[in-house]
């Protein structure tokens, strides 16, 4: 995963304006500017850069900065707004328009997801607006040479560092000692991208509040055709944890590809080439193959399977068969009927307990138990267990061995009805706590489902 400020550049008023080059020492890989002035628009803006004075503290959950210029500061505060009203009121503003006020509104809160595709043009777009902009970018592991090649290039072009999120390797080895290299061509491409994209994803959004995608409605009209340019992010979590602490602007969303590469070849921006090889969509080698003329695409990627399923899981919100409702406090909402029973199965780990019907009754029904436990009530297809898994697993990591015992309860279908009279159930995912001494389970009360909080949750009841 990577993430990397850009110098402010006015070079999109060269013909105005003369360029100024800012230079300055470089400190524990962070360059120190006291001043800058940016041109922006048709005037001249200024701001102030604080100097770092220690090195940054690096935690596991955010995502470290590899920046060569500090973005301005945004005050400590939780705006609300109406990102619908604010999509609407922008949907007619071009792809610069929206990337200046993204990086304006979250300052170094925010990066961009950058594929090693044609959202190269987001990088662009970015060093136009003259603000400090960060980068990062996923590394599965099974990335063509040439996209690597590519991201080398785009670093040197823009005067940046790329830093890369890694898949767990612990995960990535059970994956492939279980199933083989090539599980994805016979169940399906979910799991494999649940490891090596969706988690370090999460990962690296739990450390932002925004960032920014390259997802255009042209691109795959089942599944995108409806995305607004600047939205609450249906699937993740950012660094305030909870539904909603995250924000996901696209501010190519209304561009059509055609006039993405006329603007890449106007200004004179590095491309894959796997581009020039019949490559449009480019994902990970064994995945993605070139399209011929005529063919949309998306049809490259994931050709094996039906076309309703060609998401990794990074932009897994768009599919409407998947969008399911979360259930609200009645218990009421809309739930899959023929997907329910082939969607992927989560929350799996060999320090956690699959609990049958049978199992949880039996667990519930017990006032002196030898061993506390904590279980999730969850549906797989819902979107806010999948936001959660990581840090889940996470948690049963941590109990492992500790005298509490962690499961899981799969409550949606035939169970449903009963985990809402008997379990409480009132939105996936619901999170009990089954103390020793104790006959009624105890209800995890927050949406923060960090480990963190979760671990407060259970050492305050033990």
């Amino acid at each position: 995963m990577a993430l990397s400020a850009s110098s402010p550049s006015s070079s999109f008023l060269r013909g105005s304006f003369s360029s100024h080059e800012l230079k300055a020492p470089w400190i524990h890989s962070v360059r120190l500017l006291d001043q800058c002035s940016v041109l922006r628009d048709s005037y001249c803006r200024k701001f102030l850069v604080k100097p770092i004075c220690a090195k940054q503290k690096i935690s596991d959950s955010v995502v470290p900065l590899a920046a060569t210029l500090v973005a301005p500061e945004v005050e400590d505060r939780i705006e609300t707004e109406d990102y619908e009203k604010l999509a609407k009121e922008m949907e007619q503003a071009s792809p610069l328009e929206i990337m200046d006020k993204a990086l304006e509104k979250f300052g170094n809160d925010i990066a961009i997801a950058f594929s090693g595709a044609e959202d190269v043009a987001l990088i662009e777009y970015a060093k136009l607006t003259g603000r400090p902009f960060r980068v990062f970018s996923l590394d599965t592991g099974r990335l063509n040479p040439e996209t690597y090649q590519f991201f080398d290039t785009v670093e040197k072009h823009y005067g940046i560092q790329i830093e890369y999120m890694f898949p767990d390797a612990v995960e990535v080895q059970a994956l492939v000692r279980s199933k083989g290299l090539f599980s994805f061509y016979e169940d399906g491409h979910q799991e494999c991208c649940r490891v090596r994209k969706v988690r370090p994803l999460r990962r690296a959004l739990k450390g932002l509040r925004a960032w920014i995608t390259g997802q255009r409605k042209d691109q795959s009209p089942g599944t995108r055709a409806e995305i607004p340019v600047v939205q609450v992010d249906p699937s993740f979590e950012g660094m305030d944890g909870g539904v909603g602490s995250l924000t996901k602007w696209n501010p190519v969303a209304n561009v059509e590809g055609q006039d993405i590469w006329n603007f890449l070849r106007a200004m004179n921006v590095p491309v894959n080439s796997l581009h020039s090889q019949g490559f449009i969509s480019i994902g990970c080698e064994p995945c993605t193959r070139s399209v011929l003329p005529g063919q949309h695409e998306r049809e490259g990627r994931w050709w094996w399977e039906d076309s309703k399923a060609k998401e990794c899981g990074l932009h897994k919100g768009n599919i409407k068969q998947e969008e399911v409702a979360q259930l609200n406090g009645n218990g009421n909402g809309a739930e899959p009927t023929n997907e329910s029973d082939r969607v992927t199965d989560i929350f799996n780990s060999q320090n956690l307990v699959t609990l049958s019907r049978s199992g949880i009754e039996n667990l519930a029904r017990l006032e002196n138990r030898r061993e506390p436990w904590v279980v999730v009530l969850y549906a797989p297809w819902c979107r806010f267990c999948q936001a959660m898994e990581e840090s889940y697993v996470e948690l049963a990591e941590k109990l492992a061995g500790s005298g509490v015992k962690v499961g899981k309860f799969r409550a949606d279908g035939e169970q449903k009805a009963y985990a809402q009279q008997e379990l409480q159930l009132g939105s996936f995912p619901t999170i009990l706590f089954f103390p020793r001494h104790v006959a009624s389970p105890i209800k995890y009360p927050s949406e923060n489902r960090d480990v963190d909080s979760l671990m407060a949750f259970i050492n305050a009841l033990q």
